[in-house]
């Protein structure tokens, strides 16, 4: 059998990225700063990666440089055979800060990108509905961001991105300012939404158990400048059970990979 052929969607490329670094200059300490150094990975089709690593490591810096927000100083990345020069519509970012429009309702927001786009008013009004449904928004479509819980409007934000139809989701911390509950039901909803139409995700956490949980794979990070330490392969079948033996020793090669 050809083994190209055989390959799966997660093993198939979708993101490729090859001998980035990233250097900048601190005005406060007025000298060069290398943030992140020759870094290698490629991300599958429908991989869902997550990336931990000590803060001030690089792990937004390198989610700034895929997105286009930032350029690499050296290396290249590539997303579906096409060099990423700027931002566009194929990578959805997802922040920590719930970055909604405090003066549209949720409907608004979740039409913005498609407005943005010319989208044609009954397409645009079919896929924020079926968006808003998909998130568990329904009935909320008329209240403005202040009138909703945190989670709620990272939901928002969520469908905001999806609603586009990317790619690529890139998801930086969005979930570190919730209550622990509400992680949690973020997480498998996220899950529920990947899978459901599974595209490629890079999601950077602080929290080890999170990044077992969600990821196919675990990327940890050196410390500045940031490198790739090691990419942990998570084997468990999902939903996956935080408190099984096999979860905590993941946990613990993890914890140790940081740590030493």
């Amino acid at each position: 059998m050809n083994r190209r052929i055989a390959r799966t969607e997660k093993e198939i490329a979708r993101i490729n990225i090859r001998g980035v670094s990233k250097q900048f200059f601190d005005i406060a300490q007025s000298q060069e700063i290398l943030a992140l150094q020759d870094i290698d990975l490629e991300v599958g089709h429908a991989e869902f990666l997550t990336i931990i690593g000590q803060s001030g490591c690089g792990k937004s810096t390198l989610l700034d440089v895929i997105a286009g927000f930032e350029q690499a100083s050296a290396g290249s990345i590539e997303i579906d055979g096409k060099p990423v020069t700027r931002p566009g519509p194929d990578r959805g970012v997802v922040f920590q800060e719930y970055a909604l429009f405090p003066w549209l309702t949720v409907y608004e927001n979740i039409a913005f990108g498609l407005r943005e786009q010319r989208i044609p008013m009954p397409e645009r009004d079919t896929r924020v509905r079926e968006q808003i449904e998909i998130v568990g928004l329904l009935g909320f479509e008329a209240r403005y961001p202040h009138e909703l819980s945190g989670g709620m409007r990272q939901r928002v934000a969520i469908a905001r991105v999806l609603v586009t139809d990317p790619k690529s989701l890139l998801m930086d911390e969005p979930f570190a300012a919730l209550d622990a509950q509400t992680r949690s039901l973020m997480q498998q909803e996220l899950l529920a939404v990947w899978q459901r139409n599974q595209r490629s995700v890079i999601f950077i956490t602080h929290n080890i158990e999170e990044a077992i949980f969600l990821g196919d794979r675990v990327m940890v990070m050196t410390p500045r400048p940031g490198r790739i330490k090691s990419i942990v392969p998570i084997d468990l079948p999902r939903p996956r059970e935080v408190s099984s033996t096999e979860f905590n020793e993941y946990r613990r090669k993890v914890t140790h990979l940081l740590q030493h």
